[in-house]
C-alpha cells in the first residue's frame, strides 16, 4: 500500500492562490497608475490648448484694436471688453503717446505720456488680456497678457 501525501498537494494550491493574488494586485496597481496618468495628461492637453488659443486671440485683438484706432478720431477712448465663444474674456486698454496733442484731451482717450520730439509723436500702448475663467472648461484659471506699442 502506498501512502499519499496530502500536505504537499494543499501547499501547492495555496502557493498558486498567493501567486494569483499577487498578479492581480500588480495588474491593478499598473491600471490605477495608467488611469491617473491619462487623467493628468488630458488636463494638461486641455490647458495647453486653451493657453495657445489665448495667445492667438490676443494677437487678433491687437489687430482689431489697430482697426478701431484707424476708424475712430485720434486719441479716442477704445478701452473695451468682450466675450469670445462664451469661454474667453478679452479686455483691451489703449493709452496714447503724443507730443501734447489737444485731441487726446477732447476725445476722451488716455494719454500715457507726452514726448518732446516729433519723431516719437503718435504711438499707442495697447494692453490685451485674455482670460479663461469658465469652471466647466478648466479647473484653474488661464490668463494671458500682451502689451504692444504701435506707431500710428
Amino acid at each position: 500500500m502506498q501512502r499519499k501525501n496530502n500536505i504537499l498537494k494543499t501547499s501547492r494550491n495555496g502557493i498558486a492562490m498567493i501567486m494569483a493574488i499577487s498578479v492581480i494586485v500588480v495588474v491593478a496597481t499598473i491600471m490605477a497608475l495608467s488611469l491617473a496618468l491619462t487623467a493628468q495628461t488630458s488636463k494638461q492637453t486641455t490647458n495647453l490648448y486653451l493657453y495657445e488659443q489665448s495667445v492667438l486671440l490676443s494677437k487678433s485683438a491687437t489687430e482689431y484694436t489697430l482697426l478701431l484706432i484707424a476708424q475712430n478720431p485720434p486719441c479716442s477712448d477704445i478701452n473695451t471688453s468682450f466675450v469670445q465663444d462664451s469661454i474667453y474674456t478679452i479686455d483691451i486698454g489703449v493709452s496714447y503717446i503724443y507730443n501734447t496733442n489737444a485731441d487726446c484731451l477732447t476725445n476722451g482717450g488716455t494719454l500715457f505720456t507726452t514726448v518732446t520730439t516729433p519723431s516719437q509723436d503718435g504711438s499707442a500702448l495697447i494692453d490685451v488680456t485674455v482670460s479663461v475663467t469658465d469652471s466647466s472648461v478648466t479647473s484653474e484659471p488661464i490668463r494671458y497678457f500682451r502689451r504692444t506699442i504701435q506707431k500710428l
